[in-house]
């Protein structure tokens, strides 16, 4: 699957960012969010469209504002 954009592109990056930074694995994060892992790798590959739901689901289980996931 091809990357989607810059946005989907700096959300990926932040996102991966953010979860090694608190030492999580995707694998972790995915089963708390009861998501896939494979899913989680594509919106952190900039593959994937996110809700705004998404957004703020990973945001909140990152302890961060869904603005940080954003930012670029």
């Amino acid at each position: 699957m091809a990357t989607r954009g810059p946005l989907n592109q700096r959300v990926g990056k932040n996102l991966r960012a953010l979860r090694v930074s608190r030492g999580i694995s995707q694998e972790a994060l995915a089963h708390e969010l009861e998501y896939d892992r494979t899913y989680l790798a594509g919106i952190e590959r900039g593959e994937r469209n996110l809700s705004l739901d998404t957004l703020s689901k990973l945001a909140e289980q990152l302890g961060v504002d869904p603005v940080e996931l954003l930012a670029g």
